[in-house]
C-alpha cells in the first residue's frame, strides 16, 4: 500500500511540476496523472494511442497485480499502438506473427473535438482470453457519431494473465491467484476514472463493453466486488458462453501445477525466469480464465446475479444468429474436411447427443456443417445469452438484442480466405457494423450501411443515457423473452421477437447441467 501511495504521489508531483508544453491549437496534448501525452488529430477527432496505464508486468512483476505506472518527464508521444500482450499467431490482420512482449499494459483514447463532459465507453477486446488487443477495433467514427469518448484496452492473456498456483496464492493478499488479466481491466478502469475528464470524458458516465471474451469479461466485472463504482453500465456482445462461468479455485491451481510441470518448474523463480516464448508454447491445452474464491470474484457470476451480489447497473446483452458457423468452419471446412452426410449422425451424437440429432435434421439445412454449426451456436451462445437476460433481470434493467443480418459480409480475416462458405450472422460479424474492425472499412452495401447507422445509434444511446434507442426504430426491449432482432430492411428490418428462444431450441440446451469447474 505504501509503495502504491508513493508512486501515486510521484505521478502527481511530476504532473504538477512538468511545464505546460507549447502547442498549436490543433495539437492534442493532455496531462495525465503520470505525465503529458501528445496524440494526433484526424478527420474523426483526436486519438491518443499506446498510453501506459500500469507498470510493465515483467521480471518480478510477472504474475503480480498491476502496479501504477511510473511518471515520465516531458511529453510522451501517443500516436502509435503499444505492444500486443503475449499471444500466438492468428488469422487476423496484424496477427500473422506471435507476440512475446510482456510490456503491453496500454490503452487508446478516441475523443471528438471539444471539451464537453462526454459519456465514455471502455472496450475490452475478444480473443478467448488468449489473443487480441485494444487495437482490434478503431472506434473513431463511432466516437464522433455518438458524441462519446471510447477507450480500448490491452490486458494480460493466457498463462500470463490467468495462471494460478499454490506459490502465487501465497503471494496474493486474498490467497487466490489467477485473475491478473481481469485485474488489469480494473486498473484500466481506474485510470479512466482518474484521467478521462482531461480528454473530454465524464468519469461518472462510464460503460464497460466487450465482445466474445471481452463480453465474458464484462459479465465477470459485473459480478466482481472490486469493480464497484468503476462503471455505470455494461454491454455484453456474444459473451454469455459458459454462462459467464469462472474456474473453481481448486481446479485452477491443479491446472497451474500441471502447467508448471510441463515447463519443468518446481517453483515461481523458475516460472518467472522462463522466456515468454516458452510460456506461450506451453499454454496450449489448458483452460485460461478467471478464478473464483477470492476478493475479486468470491462466487460464480451466475450465483452473484441470482443472489443480488452484483452491480445493479443497466446491461445490454445479445448474441448473433449464426454464432457457431465460424467455429464449425474452422474445425471442418477450413481444414478441407467438411462434414459429410454419412458422418453427420455420428458427429452430432458424439458432441451433442441423440436428442440434438433429432432437433437438427439435415433436411432443414443447406449442408451438414451448417446444421452442426447451428446446434453449436445455439448451445454455446444464443441460449446462454437468453438465460443471462433472465438472470440479470433480477438485479436491474437488461436490454436484449440479436444481430441477425445473414447477408453480412464475412469479417476481414474470412474474406481473405476466398471461401464461399455461408457464414451468415456469425461470431464477430457485428463488430464491422459498429467500428472499423482491424482498422478496416467493411464492404457494406446500402441496406447494411443503414443497419450499421441504426446499430451505432442504439449503442451510442445506451452509452450516453443507459437506454438503447434509434431514430424511427423500435426500442430495444427490457423484458426477458423478447429481443430486438437487428436486420436489414429487405429482411423485415429491426423487429421485436418473442420466438428466439424456440428458434434456438433452448428448451433442449437449457436442461443441460453446466459444471462450475469450467
Amino acid at each position: 500500500m505504501k509503495r502504491r501511495m508513493s508512486v501515486a504521489l510521484m505521478a502527481l508531483a511530476a504532473a504538477l511540476l512538468t511545464p505546460v508544453p507549447t502547442q498549436a491549437a490543433d495539437d492534442p496534448v493532455v496531462r495525465t496523472t503520470a505525465g503529458w501525452v501528445r496524440g494526433e488529430t484526424t478527420a474523426e477527432g483526436r486519438q491518443f494511442l499506446g498510453i501506459p496505464y500500469a507498470e510493465p508486468p515483467v521480471g518480478e512483476l510477472r504474475w503480480k497485480d498491476p502496479r501504477p505506472v511510473r511518471p515520465w518527464e516531458g511529453v510522451r508521444t501517443a500516436d502509435d499502438f503499444g505492444n500486443k500482450c503475449v499471444q500466438g499467431a492468428g488469422w487476423d490482420p496484424g496477427y500473422e506473427q506471435p507476440s512475446h512482449t510482456e510490456d503491453c499494459l496500454d490503452l487508446n483514447v478516441y475523443a471528438p473535438e471539444g471539451a464537453a463532459r462526454r459519456a465514455v465507453m471502455v472496450w475490452l477486446h475478444g480473443g478467448g482470453l488468449t489473443a487480441g488487443a485494444g487495437q482490434d477495433i478503431v472506434p473513431d467514427t463511432f466516437a464522433r457519431r455518438t458524441g462519446t469518448v471510447v477507450v480500448t484496452v490491452n490486458y494480460r492473456l493466457g498463462a500470463m494473465g490467468f495462471l494460478a498456483t499454490a506459490g502465487l496464492d501465497g503471494e496474493a493478499r486474498d490467497r487466490v491467484s489467477g485473475n491478473f488479466g481481469m485485474l488489469d481491466q480494473q486498473a484500466a478502469l481506474r485510470w479512466v476514472r482518474a484521467n478521462i475528464a482531461r480528454f473530454g470524458g465524464d468519469p461518472g458516465r462510464v460503460t464497460v463493453a466487450g465482445e466474445s471474451a471481452g463480453g465474458r469479461s464484462v459479465c465477470t466485472q459485473l459480478a466482481s466486488p472490486t469493480a464497484k463504482g468503476l462503471f455505470r453500465a455494461g454491454i455484453i456482445q456474444s459473451g454469455a458462453y459458459r454462462d459467464c462461468g469462472a474456474r473453481a479455485h481448486e481446479t485452477a491451481v491443479s491446472q497451474g501445477a500441471a502447467f508448471a510441470e510441463k515447463l519443468g518448474c518446481a517453483d515461481l523463480a523458475c516460472l518467472r525466469a522462463k522466456p515468454a516464448a516458452e510460456i506461450l508454447a506451453a499454454q496450449n491445452g489448458f483452460d485460461w480464465g478467471p478464478v473464483t474464491g477470492g476478493a475479486f470474484l468470491p462466487r460464480q457470476p451466475k450465483d452473484a446475479f441470482e443472489r443480488g451480489a452484483a452491480a445493479g447497473v443497466p446491461v445490454m446483452n445479445g448474441a448473433n444468429q449464426d454464432e457457431g458457423r465460424l467455429f464449425a468452419f474452422a474445425r471442418f471446412d477450413a481444414n478441407g474436411t467438411p462434414i459429410t452426410t454419412d458422418q453427420y449422425p455420428t458427429v452430432m451424437r458424439t458432441d451433442f447427443g441423440d436428442e440434438a440429432l433429432a432437433r437438427y435434421p439435415l433436411t432443414s439445412y443447406p449442408s451438414p456443417t451448417i446444421a452442426y454449426a447451428t446446434a453449436q451456436g445455439d448451445q454455446l451462445f444464443a441460449c446462454p445469452a437468453l438465460r443471462l437476460d433472465g438472470t440479470l433481470a433480477g438485479r436491474g434493467k437488461v436490454y436484449a438484442y440479436e444481430f441477425a443480418d445473414r447477408t453480412s459480409p464475412p469479417f476481414a480475416s474470412l474474406r481473405d480466405l476466398g471461401t464461399d462458405f455461408e457464414f451468415g450472422a456469425t461470431h464477430v460479424n457485428e463488430l464491422q457494423y459498429l467500428f472499423k474492425h482491424f482498422g478496416l472499412e467493411s464492404p457494406l452495401n446500402t441496406e447494411q450501411r443503414t443497419l450499421a447507422r441504426q446499430m451505432v445509434q442504439y449503442w451510442g444511446s445506451f452509452v450516453r443515457d443507459g437506454v438503447p434507442r434509434a431514430a424511427g426504430q423500435p426500442a430495444m426491449p427490457d423484458r426477458p423473452g423478447t429481443v430486438l432482432a437487428l436486420r436489414t430492411a429487405s429482411a423485415d428490418g429491426n423487429v421485436l421477437s418473442t420466438t428466439v428462444h424456440r428458434e434456438h431450441q433452448c428448451n433442449l440446451w437449457d436442461t443441460e447441467t453446466v459444471s462450475e469447474n469450467r
